[in-house]
């Protein structure tokens, strides 16, 4: 696979045709912000930096081809850029969870322009193992704290046998929620410094078991 580094990207290096599709991604997201709240309007002239390469990093942390749940998918972060990533492979899909009927639509017209390796499943977080019952990996960004993230997860977390891997982008409040949500749970914990943010991270979470009393 030929590879290039675009100065956007803060050092990641990925196709020259997968960077063409986060163009156009970049290109349609501008247009659906204008009639529907993807993200924080503050944000979206930094849309580049604080969004997407925010989301591509975790090709850099898992860029072998897996099956990913992304929980939350919003405006497609990171589920949408993931999905543009695999790509670059002939393996690898992303299922997007997001109940919200309207951001659901954009996500499946990103997917479709871009020939995204992903789909679009319109339904509440806690009915998505059912659509996607196996997974080898987890995402999720700016949905919820993260013992509410493990309660999400742990349907194929916990799974008898499961090897699922979590990956979920926090800011620089992390360490609070870690401690947290060891009063509940018991985890492997690694901590990625964001390549975007200087203080904030990517937890990337496997082995996830509950306490016992």
């Amino acid at each position: 696979m030929k590879t290039s580094p675009f100065a956007g990207l803060n050092g990641l290096r990925v196709s020259r045709e997968t960077n063409e599709r986060l163009e156009h991604f970049a290109a349609l997201f501008q247009k659906w912000a204008k009639s529907i709240n993807l993200i924080a309007p503050s944000t979206l002239e930094d849309l580049w930096r604080r969004h997407i390469v925010d989301s591509l990093q975790l090709a850099q942390l898992a860029p072998d081809p897996k099956t990913w749940v992304d929980l939350g998918s919003g405006g497609g972060f990171p589920g949408v850029i993931t999905a543009i990533y695999l790509q670059e492979f002939s393996d690898g899909w992303v299922h997007l969870i997001e109940s919200n009927n309207k951001k659901a639509a954009f996500l499946r017209v990103a997917l479709m322009e871009t020939g995204a390796r992903g789909s679009v499943h319109p339904i509440r977080i806690e009915d998505a193992s059912s659509v996607a019952p196996k997974c080898d990996a987890i995402s999720a960004r700016a949905l919820a704290d993260l013992s509410l993230l493990l309660d999400y997860s742990s349907p194929w977390m916990m799974a008898e046998g499961g090897k699922t891997v979590a990956y979920f982008h926090k800011g620089r409040d992390y360490q609070r929620e870690i401690d947290k949500a060891v009063g509940r749970y018991e985890f492997d914990l690694v901590k990625h410094p964001s390549i975007v943010e200087p203080d904030s991270v990517v937890l990337e979470i496997a082995n996830l078991s509950r306490r016992t009393q």
